[in-house]
């Protein structure tokens, strides 16, 4: 009986052998005198920090510039959709591919000059301008705004005393998100008021602490502000986490009908220019009629 078989074979195993081999030669692919080729050693994570800290900071600065900006909330004027002291980012994006604002959002606009006179601006210091130049700090030096859009160009717009705000003569139901207790205007009731085309009306949603739209028509712009003003839209609430949420249009602002008005000098425009050549061509024929006899 065979004892000790190897996984049920008798024969041996068969072994490499170093027979015939110099002393001292290395494995196959390895130099002789068995040392190795030279293996470049990572560069160490100290050496490697300022590059990726430089890297950090353009695309924190190129987000800012381009895709979306924080915005810290300075007053009660938006209450309760926005608090004292909320963090809010804005989409910077969409405005560089041609979108305006559009009724029922909540934008971000410099002043469009006089409505914050009277407001001091804050002196950060310099740890502050730096974040707040590469977007990872609300801005503290810039003299912005945030209000709800009302009226786009081409609406009109009107508020009576007691009675709610009208677009385009369609009234808006804004129960759902201006102060609970407030009223539509009924401390500063306008109108009615033709937008300019590029322009927008604005009004904050605690509407009796909010110097809005209505309190500057005496100012160039009648109270409205040029798109060309607007930083962006204001889609969330990022500070503090307890507050996170998304800041959606009301659905006032979707109703049938709203634009009926404002877009009712369309069709008459259409038909104009319809209508133009075929005017031009009777006045033609008649005319060579004439010639000809």
């Amino acid at each position: 009986m065979a004892v000790g078989a190897r996984s049920g074979h008798d024969e041996s195993e068969d072994r490499p052998s170093n027979e015939g081999v110099p002393e001292g030669a290395g494995s196959e692919g390895e130099p002789e005198g068995g040392g190795s080729k030279a293996v470049k050693k990572p560069r160490s994570f100290w050496k490697e920090l300022p590059l990726l800290i430089g890297i950090a900071l353009i695309l924190a600065l190129l987000i800012k510039t381009f895709l979306v900006q924080a915005f810290s909330i300075p007053s009660d004027s938006m209450q309760n959709t926005l608090q004292r002291g909320d963090r809010v980012l804005v989409d910077k994006l969409t405005p560089w591919f041609g979108s305006e604002p559009e009724r029922g959002e909540v934008v971000v606009f410099h002043d469009p000059g006089g409505w914050l006179e009277d407001t001091a601006t804050p002196d950060p210091n310099a740890v502050q301008k730096f974040l707040s130049f590469i977007g990872l700090m609300p801005s503290a030096e810039e003299k912005d705004l945030i209000k709800r859009v009302i009226a786009v160009g081409g609406d009109t717009v009107e508020c009576k005393k007691n009675g709610p705000v009208t677009v385009n003569g369609k009234a808006l139901d804004d129960k759902s998100f201006i102060f609970q207790g407030n009223s539509a205007c009924d401390d500063e009731p306008f109108g009615p008021i033709h937008v300019p085309e590029g322009r927008i009306w604005v009004m904050g949603d605690h509407r009796q602490n909010s110097l809005d739209s209505r309190y500057h028509q005496e100012l160039p712009g009648g109270g409205t502000v040029s798109n060309d003003e607007v930083v962006g839209r204001a889609i969330v609430i990022a500070w503090p986490v307890n507050r996170w949420a998304t800041l959606p249009v009301p659905k006032t602002f979707d109703q049938p009908g709203l634009n009926a008005a404002a877009s009712a000098a369309v069709p008459g425009a259409l038909g104009v220019a319809g209508a133009l050549p075929l005017v031009f061509w009777r006045r033609r024929r008649l005319t060579h009629g004439r010639t000809a006899g």
